[in-house]
């Protein structure tokens, strides 16, 4: 037996007629670029995300990219303010502050749930601190009440990158944040609500903003060539987003699927050289992945691959210690640290068998 750790081609194949005739249906109305398809789309995920606007963008790093500037045109922000993050987050969530002209703040996580410590925030607050970046790390929601609380407290504005969180729930809500604030998502094929390419969007209950954003995506253009803003060309083609109103009514029922496995491998999994993640067995967890923690990460990589189990590493190089970044390679997150060099990603996925489970589990046990 041999187990992928995503088999992208399985997850879509059940849409594979869908797609064909969404393709078709496409190319015979001869319209790609802000059509109809996303027209839906944008109405059914503000739904579906309990929001009150959705625009759909080029690809997750955008999105953020996005907020952050709309924000700096409203006078929200301004460039040079500072903007908290936490340490241990994908690259993207960084560079997208980076490229607004704004500077991250790192803070440490929690070690339990590789999600963003709202103890440590206050520390770091200080006058030009403007806003709070919170990542949703492997699918699993961040302390939202505490970080808004201090978001209030403090005047921030709060801004939730989605990109790994499609679908978790927090108090029967949908990523329940502030009134005056956005979520970034990511549609990159391997997400939870994947397309079949690279697309993005964005949620918020904030007509202002919301606004800016429509007209930023496309070069600062609400009506055609009447430029208000100096935008970008940043949109979820029709195609995409044909895709994405197919797959969407299933969304929660994969996610299900998905936290399914996780429950078995949180039950099953019995060795004391692995360390599990936390999960309170609420809804507030999606599992984009499953990632556990063991000393001598490539060891038991490597024991793996030779059982014909593919693993993942998400991340192995922290951002600090990213070339990239090199003025802050001296800078020492223990807690961000262990957790790059430890962690492995399981496959998780909705079409994972319950025999190819059986497997995974025996072969960890035995390790």
């Amino acid at each position: 037996m041999i187990i992928t750790f995503l088999d992208l081609k399985k997850i879509n194949e059940p849409y594979e007629t869908a797609f064909q005739e969404k393709l078709k249906s496409v190319l015979q109305n001869g319209w790609y670029i802000l059509g109809k398809e996303l027209e839906t789309f944008e109405k059914s995920f503000a739904q579906y995300c309990d929001k009150k606007y959705c625009i759909g963008v080029g690809n997750g790093l955008d999105a953020l990219i996005l907020i952050f500037k709309s924000y700096i045109e409203l006078g929200k922000l301004k460039k040079g303010d500072e903007v908290i993050v936490p340490a241990n987050t994908y690259i993207a969530s960084i560079l997208a502050i980076l490229q607004s002209d704004l500077i991250p703040v790192l803070i440490e996580p929690r070690l339990e749930t590789y999600n963003i410590n709202p103890d440590l925030i206050k520390e770091k607050i200080t006058s030009k601190t403007k806003a709070i970046l919170s990542v949703h790390l492997y699918g699993q929601l961040a302390e939202m009440d505490k970080i808004n609380q201090i978001a209030e407290k403090y005047n921030l504005v709060v801004v939730e990158d989605c990109a790994q969180s499609h679908g978790a729930i927090n108090n029967q809500q949908l990523t329940i944040n502030n009134l005056k604030s956005a979520s970034a998502y990511s549609f990159y094929p391997g997400k939870n609500l994947g397309c079949l390419g690279d697309g993005g969007a964005i949620t918020t209950n904030d007509a202002e903003l919301a606004k800016v954003l429509f007209s930023l995506r496309n070069y600062g253009s609400e009506k055609k060539y009447h430029n208000e803003y100096i935008g970008v060309n940043s949109r979820l083609d029709e195609l995409q987003a044909g895709f994405l109103n197919l797959k969407l009514p299933n969304l929660n029922a994969d996610n299900e699927n998905r936290r399914n496995v996780a429950k078995r491998y949180l039950s099953e999994i019995k060795n004391d050289k692995i360390i599990l993640p936390f999960w309170d067995f609420s809804n507030n967890h999606v599992f984009h992945l499953f990632v556990i923690r063991t000393e001598n990460r490539e060891k038991l990589q490597e024991y793996l691959t030779a059982n014909n189990i593919q693993t993942v590493i998400h991340y192995p190089i922290p951002p600090h210690k990213q070339k990239a970044f090199s003025e802050w390679n001296n800078l020492s997150f223990p807690i961000t640290e262990k957790i790059h060099n430890e962690v492995l990603s399981l496959p998780i996925s909705p079409i994972l068998t319950d025999e190819e489970i059986d497997f995974i589990i025996e072969i960890l046990n035995q390790y």
